[in-house]
C-alpha cells in the first residue's frame, strides 16, 4: 500500500489552553509508530500550559532562531479553549496553513482546530469535520461537514474533539506507514472502536 503522507518530521502546534488529550495523544502515538513528532509552543516559552492547567513543555518555539516549518512534512494543531483563539491568533501559523494548504501540503486538525482553517477559507468545498457546536463555522464557510470521526479529504485530515484523539492519532499513522501498522498499535494499547 502506498501511504498518502510521508513527513520527515511532525509538528504539534501547541498553544496555551490547548486541550493537552488531543495533542499528547498525537504525540504518543506518533512516538509508539516511531514517527518523529516535535512539540512547537507558538509562543517564546516553551513552556505551556493546557486548559486543565497541566504544564506541557516543549521540544522548540517558533520563536528559536532555527525553527523553519520546512523541516516538517505534517502540521498537527489540538483544539481546546482558549487553545484555539490562540492558535488562530498567531500569524506565523495562519500563514503557514495558508501556504500548504495552497501547496496541498499535509494538514490536520481536530477538535475547535478546524474552525481556523474554515475562517482563513480554506475549507471552501473540502470535506471536514470538527466539534459539534463549532459545526455552523465550517458550514458558514463551505465546508462540506461530515459528523465521523476522522475525515480524510486529501492533504487535510480533520477530527472531532478528546473522544476521538486515539482514532484521529491512527489516522495520521495509517496515513504515513499504512494501515497494518495502526491495527498494530490499535492491538498494542487495547484499543478497539
Amino acid at each position: 500500500m502506498c501511504c498518502k503522507l510521508a513527513p520527515n518530521r511532525v509538528a504539534l502546534l501547541v498553544a496555551e489552553g490547548l486541550e493537552e488529550i488531543e495533542g499528547l495523544t498525537v504525540v504518543d502515538l506518533l512516538f509508539r509508530a516511531g514517527i518523529p513528532c516535535d512539540t512547537i509552543s507558538i509562543v517564546p516559552e516553551r513552556t505551556v500550559t493546557s486548559s486543565h492547567k497541566v504544564t506541557i513543555v516543549c521540544d522548540r518555539s517558533l520563536a528559536d532562531e532555527d525553527f523553519s516549518f520546512a523541516d516538517y512534512g505534517l502540521v498537527v494543531l489540538p483544539g481546546g479553549v482558549p487553545g484555539t483563539p490562540n492558535l488562530a491568533a498567531c500569524k506565523p501559523l495562519t500563514d503557514e496553513l495558508c501556504r500548504r494548504m495552497a501547496a496541498d501540503e499535509p494538514v490536520a486538525a481536530i477538535c475547535a482546530a478546524p474552525t481556523i482553517l474554515a475562517e482563513l477559507g480554506l475549507l471552501e468545498g473540502r470535506h471536514a469535520t470538527c466539534y459539534p457546536d463549532r459545526l455552523p463555522t465550517l458550514v458558514e464557510h463551505g465546508a462540506i461537514v461530515d459528523e465521523g470521526s476522522v475525515v480524510v479529504d486529501g492533504n487535510l485530515t480533520t477530527s472531532r474533539g478528546m473522544g476521538t484523539a486515539i482514532d484521529f492519532a491512527l489516522s495520521i499513522i495509517a496515513q504515513v506507514k499504512g494501515q497494518e501498522e495502526a491495527d498494530r498499535l490499535s492491538r498494542g494499547i487495547v484499543y478497539s472502536c
